[in-house]
């Protein structure tokens, strides 16, 4: 999930947010994935800066990919943001290259709405579906 580029300090950093400003003033929901006993990634359902809506959010593990968890995190996910949030719609970005990820957004009825250019150059595609399907 690209831990490995990142230091370790930025990492601590990162999760001391998390704990000390994201879970207790309730700003987003986050969840870690777990699989047979070991942790796999996370997901998460959060505002975002680029519409004005929620995202949806998943990671997981290299060794995870292709085994359809993502199709099956993403569903929970779409009940939670209808159900516990009361959201129409809800949007995703994903990485140009990252034919997997698009593929499945696709099955699973995602439409395009823009592309968004990274300061480098790279592109993201942000997706929205309805969370009544």
């Amino acid at each position: 999930m690209g831990q490995d580029e990142v230091p370790e300090d930025d990492l601590r950093k990162a999760f001391r947010m998390i704990l000390t400003d994201i879970y207790p003033k309730g700003l987003f929901d986050v969840w870690g994935l777990w699989h047979e006993g070991r942790y796999i990634g996370h997901a998460e359902v959060k505002k975002t800066g680029n519409v004005d809506g929620h995202e949806l959010i998943t990671a997981l593990a290299p060794a995870y990919w292709g085994k359809g968890l993502g199709s099956e995190v993403i569903r929970v996910l779409l009940r939670h943001a209808r159900d516990n949030l009361g959201l129409n719609e809800v949007y995703g970005m994903v990485g140009a290259e990252n034919t997997a990820s698009l593929a499945m957004a696709e099955r699973l009825g995602f439409h395009h709405v823009r592309d968004v250019i990274g300061d480098d150059g790279s592109v993201t595609k942000m997706l929205v579906i309805s969370t009544a399907t």
